[in-house]
């Protein structure tokens, strides 16, 4: 099963006023869906934008895996559980284990807009220490692989032209952040996302240079 959602489709979330805006993937906060709570461990893939100066303040995790791409700006992050603080910047991938219980704050302290691209997953097992990491430079095709949730990260940077492979895993979830891609006759776009279920031998054309971040995820 190839299930595509569109980029439009996703729900409005954020406090424009505070210079935040989000769109979810999923059911999110007072955006209820029950028939959209999750893709296999996948909880949440949010495409936040934060003005200059904004940001979350201090809020609470638990058994959550959180993923950050950061596509254009500088995040500031600062757990207060685990001690870290730091910049992501683009090409950076953040990594938050929430354990039992984690708090942290992520903001623009920037002077331009911070677009990135944040990520939930389910952990196989409940509780724990909560744990932070941050992978500078992920090159284009490596793996970034999330043991706690059974779940692999691959992120490819497409020329046009090129072809990439669906990785072969019995749950595949691809978010789009930019370029023109091809994928069986359907033309997607940034912003676009695809759930695939029980696929084999699947492959992505780009049509312009692109980005991808695919979850190779567990039955």
């Amino acid at each position: 099963m190839i299930d595509v959602r569109r980029a439009a489709d996703r729900y409005e979330g954020g406090d424009r006023a505070a210079g935040i805006t989000t769109r979810h993937a999923f059911s999110f906060g007072s955006f209820y869906d029950p028939d959209n709570i999750r893709f296999g461990p996948v909880l949440a893939c949010n495409e936040e934008l934060l003005a200059p100066g904004a940001g979350f303040d201090e809020h609470p995790h638990s058994h959550t895996e959180i993923v950050t791409w950061v596509i254009e700006g500088e995040l500031t992050h600062r757990d207060s559980t685990t001690g870290h603080t730091g910049v992501v910047r683009p090409g950076d991938v953040q990594r938050l284990g929430a354990g039992s219980g984690a708090r942290h704050v992520e903001r623009n302290d920037a002077e331009v807009p911070l677009r990135f691209v944040q990520m939930w997953l389910a952990p196989l097992k409940a509780g724990g220490e909560p744990s932070y990491e941050v992978v500078r430079g992920l090159a284009n095709g490596a793996p970034y692989e999330v043991p706690e949730a059974g779940a692999v990260l691959w992120v490819r940077r497409p020329g046009a032209g090129e072809r990439v492979p669906v990785p072969p895993a019995e749950r595949v979830y691809l978010h789009v952040v930019r370029g023109d891609l091809r994928l069986d006759g359907q033309e997607l776009g940034p912003g676009d996302a695809v759930r695939i279920t029980g696929e084999k031998g699947l492959e992505i054309t780009a049509g312009s240079p692109g980005e991808l971040l695919i979850w190779e995820l567990p039955a």
